[in-house]
């Protein structure tokens, strides 16, 4: 027998049992959960969905890790391996300010210095003593250029975000998920030890106690039951219960590429697209943004938009999806079209959402003029163009009925 489905009446969360019991609804079981986790976003969100302006700073693409999914990271010597040099960050900081970013988001790979002495020569050479004090130099490189820094740099010390905090807006790391059975041998984080779940729960629990604005996520397709998606969609909510810092939650799915161990694996299917973003609505609470990247479900937004969707995260106009480069970002004046089409507006935000900025703990003192000039660049320089389908030059901003 399936599992009963409520329309929505309170606009509680699910608890617990009641979440961990829709593991296994059918396809009008998971119609129905689209259909009151709509209902509890059009309750917060109203008519309004929301991406970042944002451009892409992966500092290095070395990485300890080896993940079964992953084409990003490398080793020195591989082909295609990189590692910015300050007079590529300056260009590419220059390029973001002039398509008028707001977000700086630096991503790279997990502990190379650890990992690689030819790494460490080049920090040396650039004058840095470890990856956490290049990103420092990069946020305050950022900064001034008038662009407001989110760091993803995989598992990071309480000590390194104290000092990230200081030139960060906010933080991240994708828990992806909580069970141990995948880093089991033959599973796609066995040689990922910065992927076991106590090491990423600690992070965003000790980012919680230092008053961090941070991002999370699940990742659906490398190999988990939908129970273990729930149980790390309720591991996400418990951190949050404890301490409020999760300004959002990305629901992510795999997609194959070639010259990866996970190749031949097929991406999740709609049906299982649609019913973690359903549950990820309507297990986390309603403060807590939801998004999915555009750029990899290109053909279902409009399903996981029907599911609860209320953001699409992080969008480029000048720098392309380094960790998935076979996926470029949606043209955004045609999102904004679908998204009225849908009969939503479309809007551009800031790194650290407006909550964050309401209560000073949340805000290192020296970032709160960089975020109040950046808000007001964005309330002015972005517009979309929905009479005639082009996209204007800045190019985001407020739908234009």
């Amino acid at each position: 027998m399936q599992p009963a489905v409520s329309e929505p009446a309170s606009g509680a969360c699910l608890s617990d049992a009641e979440a961990l019991a829709l593991a296994d609804v059918d396809a009008d079981g998971i119609a129905r959960l689209a259909r009151r986790a709509a209902s509890v976003r059009d309750a917060v969100y109203a008519k309004q969905l929301t991406f970042s302006p944002k451009a892409f700073f992966p500092l290095t693409n070395l990485c300890r890790n080896r993940c079964d999914y992953c084409s990003f990271r490398k080793s020195p010597g591989d082909a295609g391996e990189w590692t910015m040099t300050h007079d590529d960050v300056a260009v590419a900081l220059a390029r973001a300010r002039d398509a008028a970013c707001s977000e700086a988001l630096f991503c790279l790979g997990d502990k190379p210095e650890g990992a690689f002495s030819a790494y460490r020569r080049t920090l040396a050479t650039l004058g840095h003593d470890s990856t956490v004090d290049y990103l420092e130099w990069a946020g305050h490189a950022a900064l001034a250029h008038g662009l407001l820094p989110h760091t993803n740099a995989g598992v990071l010390s309480r000590r390194d975000m104290q000092r990230l905090r200081v030139c960060n807006v906010s933080l991240g790391l994708m828990l992806e998920n909580v069970s141990p059975r995948l880093c089991q041998k033959g599973m796609p984080h066995h040689r990922a030890p910065d992927k076991r779940p106590e090491v990423r729960l600690r992070m965003i629990e000790e980012a919680g106690q230092l008053e961090i604005p941070f991002t999370t996520g699940i990742l659906v397709g490398i190999g988990e039951t939908r129970r273990e998606r729930i149980e790390s969609l309720l591991a996400i909510r418990e951190l949050h219960a404890r301490h409020g810092h999760i300004q959002e939650v990305i629901v992510q799915n795999f997609t194959p590429r070639a010259s990866i161990p996970m190749a031949d694996i097929a991406e999740p299917a709609d049906l299982e697209m649609q019913h973690a973003v359903a549950l990820a609505r309507l297990i986390l609470p309603a403060e807590v943004s939801l998004q999915s990247p555009p750029n990899l479900n290109a053909q279902r937004m409009q399903l996981l938009i029907e599911a609860g969707l209320n953001d699409f995260g992080g969008i480029s106009p000048v720098t392309p999806d380094y960790i998935n480069p076979q996926h470029p970002w949606p043209h955004l004046q045609r999102l904004a079209d679908a998204c009225a089409r849908a009969g939503f507006s479309l809007r551009p935000r800031l790194p650290i959402y407006e909550r964050y900025l309401e209560d000073a703990r949340w805000l290192h003192p020296e970032l709160r003029g960089a975020v109040l000039a950046c808000a007001e660049r964005q309330s002015r320089s972005f517009r979309f163009d929905a009479a005639h389908g082009t996209e204007p030059t800045p190019a985001l901003a407020q739908v234009v009925s």
